[in-house]
């Protein structure tokens, strides 16, 4: 008990006075008799009232005490069962044994005795199982801060309903800006009247603007070709419902001349500085342009990139001004440098390695040594013909290094050239990267938010069939004393054919100007088709993989490979073409196990199904009709559930995201 709650004694001083005082009556009585009977009698009064007034205070502490437990206990229980706390124990099935009568308010029941804690939400017992000492999660209307206590299986439940929805007003009142580009006006307009001109600019300022003032957003045209759009976090939100439907609207603009006009927008979002978010935004719009326009893609403060659209083949648009530009660029980068060493991806295909030998002679037509890196272990069975050749001819053979070798070479003044990509973790060699100061990246596919940091030079164009025929063009400005031989060009054109699909894909008029070009320079299209061939028993082991099939959607094939059993990637890629050749097939998708314990999935469409974003959706990317991706640590099942789940979502909320 507490000090302030034991029974009161007598004082100690009182009994010393008590003490002295007999003694003094003993003397007295020693010398006068009357005088100590006297004496005696007052003392004797006087202990009994002290004795008295001590048993007062003595009953008046104890009835305090009394008092005071009663009300201490009283307030226990009125907190336990009357507080705006939900309290609950369990048992180890996670079954209920007590509530406090607010559990019970709060569900409307009787009482959730012997019930699972599931009952009160589907989120609890997970939580609880992964040993979260503090759980936030939504029951009704309400929203709780969860405290748990491990050792004596309790639950306290805090309402957090009213800060929550302070939270999400501060969240959703952060301020957006978005940055809109029309992507093809120069291109659409140039040949028109100012009458037409007139119209368009009307037509398109009309729709932007209805559609601004339906949500709220603040509109301003900077130029003829880019407008500025001012919002909150809430109106985003109801714009990403919708999958930024505007898109759509722009497209069906003048869709009966076969010209539609896109627009791209990008969108800054987070919790920093006006200044920082109009940089996020021009960063996101350089990001959709550089995916090939027609799209919106959004970046949050932390670097996070969300995509919506994509949904049209990007149309050809880049100019034979701009190839020049790049050569010369390419040429005083080269003469610049001690030498080049080039690389594409890991498990190179045609492309990566026919533009990789279309950069070597871009070096050695300005005297300047150049090496292609290219893994020995690292060669996929698609590739091989072509490789046997190019070791077979020594005078090309003698500048095809390994990345250990270039890392022994490469300096500060070294250029470095990544060609077929544009993601450091995909390159051959990822160390390189960083060992030199200058990198340029030549890639044809959409750009994703995987970069490789800080480039001397980009050319990048979504619109191209293949890296191939880039560095073709860039060939066609280079020095009059370039020379390529036939194995050279061959390699080129090879890249070309096998990234278009012999000539049926992604081709554009520019496409058939660099076949030509290769041709020219003597290109064998019959040794083409022999770098093409493949082996009797690749052949069954695709078909095999074909065979089981199923039909997901309309016209979604979707193949599984066995488990246990692995493909390669050029052979998984090479059964999602032979499947979009079947009738009635829009879009093919191929799932197996991969050599380095991965899954890999391949991805084609004839251009109704946006493959890209899709596969982005899994951490893949490519093109709007040829992607992929790789998992790790998940099964082909697994994966197979995943990818249906994303192209139902894909389905149900519209192709656009």
């Amino acid at each position: 008990m507490p000090e302030q709650f034991k029974k009161p004694k007598m004082g100690s001083h009182l009994l010393v006075i008590y003490s002295l005082c007999l003694v003094f009556l003993v003397l007295i009585w020693y010398y006068q008799w009357m005088l100590g009977i006297i004496m005696t009698v007052f003392l004797a009064a006087s202990l009994f009232y002290s004795i008295r007034q001590e048993q007062v205070l003595i009953n008046e502490t104890e009835e305090y005490i009394s008092t005071l437990s009663y009300r201490v206990k009283k307030v226990g229980e009125e907190a336990l069962l009357e507080m705006p706390i939900g309290i609950v124990l369990f048992s180890e099935d996670y079954l209920i044994e007590w509530t406090n009568p607010y559990m019970n308010r709060l569900k409307e029941e009787d009482t959730l005795v012997g019930k699972p804690l599931s009952d009160l939400s589907d989120e609890l017992i997970p939580q609880i199982k992964d040993n979260k000492n503090e759980i936030w999660l939504g029951i009704a209307d309400y929203k709780f801060q969860v405290l748990y206590k491990r050792d004596e299986r309790l639950l306290y439940f805090f309402d957090r309903t009213k800060q929550t929805e302070i939270q999400n007003l501060y969240h959703n009142e952060q301020t957006v800006i978005g940055i809109i580009f029309l992507d093809n006006y120069e291109e659409i307009t140039q040949a028109m009247d100012d009458t037409a001109k007139s119209q368009i600019n009307s037509k398109v300022t009309s729709i932007l603007n209805e559609w601004s003032t339906d949500y709220g957003i603040y509109l301003k045209r900077t130029s003829q070709e880019r407008f500025l759009a001012v919002m909150n976090q809430q109106i985003l939100g109801r714009l990403e419902k919708t999958k930024f439907e505007i898109l759509d609207e722009v497209r069906e603009l003048i869709s009966d001349k076969n010209v539609p006009l896109t627009l791209s927008i990008g969108v800054g979002l987070g919790g920093v500085s006006i200044p920082s978010l109009g940089e996020l935004a021009q960063s996101s719009l350089d990001l959709a342009l550089g995916r090939g326009g027609d799209q919106v893609a959004i970046k949050e403060e932390s670097g996070k990139v969300r995509f919506y659209g994509g949904k049209t083949n990007p149309m050809e648009k880049r100019t034979r001004v701009r190839a020049r530009v790049i050569s010369h660029a390419m040429k005083e980068l080269v003469k610049e440098s001690d030498q080049v060493l080039i690389m594409g991806h890991k498990s190179p295909d045609m492309d990566s390695i026919g533009s990789a030998i279309g950069i070597l002679k871009i070096a050695q037509a300005n005297d300047v040594l150049g090496r292609i890196i290219m893994d020995p272990e690292d060669i996929d069975t698609g590739v091989q013909r072509l490789v046997e050749e190019i070791n077979a001819n020594e005078e090309l053979s003698n500048y095809f290094v390994d990345p250990d070798d270039a890392l022994d070479t490469v300096t500060k003044n070294t250029l470095l050239v990544v060609v077929d990509t544009h993601k450091p973790s995909m390159v051959a060699e990822e160390k390189l990267l960083s060992k030199t100061e200058h990198v340029v990246v030549i890639d044809h596919h959409r750009r994703a938010e995987e970069f490789i940091n800080h480039p001397t030079l980009v050319y990048m164009e979504p619109y191209a069939s293949s890296t191939a025929e880039l560095v073709t063009e860039l060939l066609e400005y280079q020095p009059k004393n370039l020379k390529l031989s036939m194995l050279e060009s061959t390699a080129l054109l090879a890249g070309i054919i096998v990234d278009t699909k012999s000539f049926t894909l992604r081709t554009g008029s520019r496409t058939f100007d660099a076949a030509s070009y290769l041709r020219s320079k003597g290109a064998d299209t019959v040794l083409v088709q022999k770098f093409m061939k493949e082996e009797l028993d690749v052949f069954v082991k695709r078909s095999r993989l074909i065979e089981h099939t199923e039909i997901y959607r309309d016209g979604i094939a979707i193949s599984e490979g066995e488990p246990g059993e692995t493909f390669s990637p050029v052979l998984i890629a090479q059964a999602a073409d032979t499947l979009l050749t079947m009738s009635g097939i829009v879009a093919s998708f191929v799932i197996s196990e991969r050599s380095d314990d991965r899954i890999g999935i391949s991805a084609r469409s004839l251009g109704d199904v946006n493959v890209q974003v899709i596969m982005e959706r899994m951490n893949g990317g490519g093109h709007l009709t040829n992607a992929a991706t790789q998992l790790d640590d998940t099964t082909i099942e697994d994966a197979s559930i995943q990818l249906k789940e994303i192209i139902d979502e894909y389905f149900e909320g519209g192709d656009s995201e």
